[in-house]
């Protein structure tokens, strides 16, 4: 079935579904050792990816980017 849906289409649901899932079991992960056993690299790097796919998904959209002064 996936064969049959256009490249626009899969690429859209990707960015719309499995992204924003992707992201949220990251950060969830990552909040979840950092409770267990405190801040570490692991935690910290599951906390920045789930970060970098929510300002991906941003950018891509056209969201806000940061105020400059």
């Amino acid at each position: 079935m996936w064969l049959f849906l256009t490249s626009r289409l899969r690429t859209w649901l990707l960015l719309t579904v499995v992204v924003p899932l992707a992201t949220g079991l990251l950060r969830r992960l990552g909040l979840a050792l950092q409770r267990r056993r405190g801040p570490s690299a692991a935690s910290n790097a599951l906390l920045k990816a789930g970060d970098l796919g929510d300002r991906a998904r941003a950018t891509l959209r056209g969201g806000r980017r940061g105020r400059r002064r």
